[in-house]
Formats: C-alpha cells, structure tokens, sequence
C-alpha cells in the first residue's frame, strides 16, 4: 500500500502559480499521468503530468536527463506515446519519479529554468487514452446499486445469492474506450418482441443509459498461473481514473441472459484522460467496511491492512447538458452525487479476485468498478435508477424532461477528494455525447 510521505506535505506550493489556487483539483500533491499534444497537431501523443492549469511534457523532460537511478529509469520510459512501459516498471519506479517532480514543481526549486520551457497550457492540448488498454473488465462492485436494479425485476430477491461472497465481473471490450470528449452513435441491436413468441425488435436503443464509474488501471502484470496476493494486490495498481460504462438497457434486457452483457455494453466507454497514482490518493484513505451483520469476505479476500485502510473517500457527480440548455447557455443539470468509499468491494480485492484462477493481468489493463451508487436519494449512479426504468422522468432546469439518454445528450461525470486541511485532488472531467444511430 501506498503511505504518506514528503509529496503529501499539505503546506508544499509550486512556482506554477495556478497549482496554488484554492480547489484547483491539480496541485503539487496530486501530479496526475496521461498522454496529450497540441490542439490540431496531427503527431503522435506524448507523455505528460498535469499541474494547475499546464501540463508538464515528460518526453521532453526525458531528454534533459536531470535525474538519476529509479526516477530517471522511470522518466525514460516517459519517452513512449502511452504510459504502459511506466506501469510495467512498478511502484519504487512510480514513486521515485513522483518525488522527483513534486521536487522540481515547487516553490524554490533549482530545475524550474529546466522545467519551465516545458510547460504548456492544459486549455491547448487534446488528450487520447493514455495506455495501450490490452484487457477491460467491468465489476458491480456497488450494493446500493446492485439492490436498486435487482429490485426492478425481483422485488422478493434483489440480490442473487453470491453477491455478498464474490465479486461479479464480466469481460468487456476494450477496443471501444475511448477519452474525454467521446462522441459515439447511438446503438442498434435486438430488443425484447412486443408479444411472447414472437420475432424480436431490432433498431435503435430507445433506453440509452450512463454509469458513473471508476476505472483502475494496472501496472505490473503477474505470470500466467500466479495468483496476486491481497497483501501485494495494491502495488500492481497504477491508479484511478473515471469511467463511464455506457449502457443499452433494452438491448441489455434482451441478451443478457444466460451469458451476460455484449452488444449492450460494447459500443463505447468513456475515460477521463488523468490517472491519479494511488500514491497521490493515499491522504485520502479509510477503513474498509462491511455493513453490519452481512458475511466478511474469503480469507483469500482480506487483510488486516486492507481493512484498516483499504477503501478510497472518492466524491462523484454526475451532470447533464442537452442540445438545447448548450444553445441556451445554460449550466449543466446536476444529476445526482456518490462516494467511492461506499463500494461492497476495494480495489485490492477486484485485483485479488480476477487473479486467483491464475489469469494473466498485463500492464494498462482497465478494471471497472460498475455503478458507484449511495444509499441515499440523489446518490443513484445511473438512470435506471434515478427514473425508476423509466417510469419517474426527470425534471430539468431548463423545461426539458429525461427517462432515458435522448440524441446530442452529453453526460459530464467528475471526481475528486477533498478533506479540512489538505488541498482538493482531482481525477478530472470524463464527459462523452450521444449522436444519432447510423442510418441501417
């Protein structure tokens, strides 16, 4: 696991000046990873950290060679277009680098004539995922979430009986995540047939839905057979981003059964473009619990480490805006608001979990977390819950009202942490709209 340690200090500031603005999400404590270039350049991406309002270019840094040892073995892998040959190094690689430029980034540092010429301006870059994403597998790791949905078609038996023991996941496809800012068509594919017996629908989805999610993104991988440990589950973590696990709800309710989710959920997924190292989220740590009376999990499946700090104080929102507030200028419509802390399963866990059997996990593989729901109402991490399948439209701002996603709706999805005393760290803005189905 990851501890505290001088990167954390919550008095450090840097000599770029927009990194010291109060809630700024990006200070010297957070230092996030992905890939960027300038807006409009058609050359490859490159490696970068963000840091208030810029973005520190690492391939450039790289060849300045202003480091030795650990930091600087991790500053040359910064040289590729995605971050995988970073992630396969592991964590002493990761946090030596970190160290490194949390020292070169703040205030009084002697390497700021060597890093300055290096900065540009975040609000003048676009972003691409940033790893090779090789495996993605999406979990349902959220009780309130898991019940909301189970009730819907088994109100005697929301849960089926292994919930509380494992946890559920399925293999989803990577080769349609896309970043922040994704545009997609909107999905066709079969639907339930109006009458028993009959020939099924097929068309555009009229039930089109997000999922506010986290996605984990690994870093060492482990040999075909070995099993990861939950004491070790952590360090094979890179870090967090958000995802929003997309989903065709009547496509969905039609195939599901008996092997789960395909066309209903393949379409796209959307990530922020940030990944924020565990290392990063350490001040933010906290006990991992299980509601009262409920089982605890397989020994397999705890530590005493992991439940002394195992689960993350990750807020969530979700946000709305459609072709008419963005003509109107309206601001986004606030949906609803969770917390990662609320999750029925930690992330050691999932690592644990989809290694026991002995599969091989790679680096800049994505593990989805599901549907990061609350208890509470305005804490539903989905429509089909906050509308009830459809059923309770929701009101909005601006006269319009929504069941389920319409044409040109965009979601805007945010996390971050926040506590009294420690500046504001933020995973960023995951935003992704829907556009009309493709003519069949």
């Amino acid at each position: 696991m990851s501890y505290l340690n001088e990167t954390h200090d919550p008095a450090l500031q840097s000599w770029v000046t927009s990194a010291n603005e109060p809630d700024n999400g990006f200070p010297v404590q957070n230092l996030p990873f992905g890939v960027f270039r300038a807006r409009g350049d058609t050359g490859p991406f490159r490696v970068g950290v963000a840091i208030g309002k810029k973005v520190l270019d690492l391939k450039g840094l790289a060849e300045a060679k202003p480091w030795t040892g650990k930091a600087a073995q991790a500053l040359e892998a910064c040289r590729a277009d995605k971050l995988n040959a970073l992630m396969a190094l592991g964590p002493e690689y990761w946090s030596a680098l970190r160290l490194e430029l949390s020292r070169a980034l703040r205030s009084g540092s002697p390497l700021r004539a060597t890093v300055e010429p290096l900065l540009i301006d975040r609000s003048a870059i676009e972003h691409d995922v940033p790893a090779l994403i090789g495996d993605y597998t999406d979990f349902y790791i959220s009780l309130y979430h898991a019940t909301a949905v189970g009730k819907q078609f088994r109100p005697d038996n929301p849960l089926l009986p292994n919930y509380k023991w494992v946890p559920i996941g399925y293999h989803g496809r990577a080769s349609t995540i896309g970043v922040s800012g994704q545009k997609f068509p909107r999905p066709v594919g079969q639907t339930r047939p109006s009458t028993e017996g009959q020939a099924p629908n097929f068309g555009p989805c009229q039930r089109l839905d997000y999922e506010l999610e986290l996605g984990v993104f690994l870093g060492q991988g482990n040999e075909h057979g070995r099993r990861i440990d939950i004491a070790e589950a952590e360090s094979h973590v890179f870090g967090l981003c958000i995802l929003n696990d997309w989903s065709a709800r009547d496509i969905q309710a039609w195939e599901y059964q008996p092997l789960g989710p395909f066309l209903a959920k393949n379409f796209a997924s959307t990530i922020s473009p940030w990944i924020v190292t565990l290392e990063a989220l350490a001040p933010f740590r906290e006990p991992f619990r299980r509601p009262e009376g409920d089982p605890q999990p397989l020994p397999y499946l705890t530590s005493e480490e992991n439940t002394q700090q195992g689960a993350f104080g990750v807020d969530l929102e979700v946000l709305l805006t459609t072709e008419k507030s963005r003509s109107e200028g309206a601001e986004p419509a606030h949906l609803s608001r969770s917390n990662f802390r609320d999750a029925y399963w930690n992330i050691a866990q999932l690592v644990t979990h989809h290694s026991v059997n002995g599969c091989k996990l790679q680096p800049g593989d994505l593990l989805g977390t599901g549907t990061l729901s609350g208890a509470a109402e305005g804490e539903e991490g989905s429509l089909l819950e906050l509308t009830g399948n459809g059923k309770q439209p929701l009101n909005l701002p601006w006269g319009e009202q929504r069941t389920f996603l319409q044409d040109n709706d965009e979601i805007i999805l945010r996390a971050r942490c926040s506590k009294p005393g420690y500046p504001t760290i933020s995973l960023g803005e995951c935003s992704g709209t829907v556009l009309p189905a493709i003519p069949l």
